[in-house]
């Protein structure tokens, strides 16, 4: 009796796991577009920067062909300290990300843009001081199915 239950077990676990593989794994285009403007806004207000300004609104596909998109969300704002340097800036950045979501560093060559990714919510996010005191955040998805 007890090898037959387990022969059922396994013979149930195998067709979840058969079933659980059929769906699509992963965000839309669309689904990921609002994970990363929830991302870029949030850290924008956990960051307590100034005068944020919404540069890319996002929310239109950006055709990759095949049936896949991305979308793009991008925002500029202020520190309250006029003359911080953009390299502390972007470090400052990445510290606040890191409360916000697990975006791990892709690129960073040292007072240049830097890259980070979250492989969950399949998003980049691009982090350039452009100048003192001046943030730049931008963002896309990869490349996603549509539907």
């Amino acid at each position: 009796m007890g090898r037959f239950m387990r022969c059922g077990v396994l013979v149930c676990a195998v067709g979840l796991l058969a079933v659980a593989g059929c769906g699509e794994s992963g965000p839309t285009a669309a689904e990921a577009g609002e994970t990363l403007k929830m991302h870029i806004t949030t850290l924008m207000k956990e960051s307590h920067v100034l005068d944020v300004r919404i540069t890319d609104s996002g929310g239109r596909d950006i055709s990759c062909g095949e049936g896949k998109a991305k979308r793009t969300f991008a925002a500029t704002a202020r520190d309250s300290a006029p003359q911080s340097e953009p390299d502390g800036l972007n470090t400052f950045m990445v510290g606040a990300l890191s409360g916000v979501a697990p975006y791990r560093i892709i690129e960073d060559r040292g007072n240049a843009p830097i890259r980070l990714a979250n492989d969950e919510y399949k998003t980049v996010i691009i982090l350039e001081a452009p100048a003192k005191g001046q943030y730049a955040v931008r963002g896309e998805t990869e490349c996603l199915p549509t539907s």
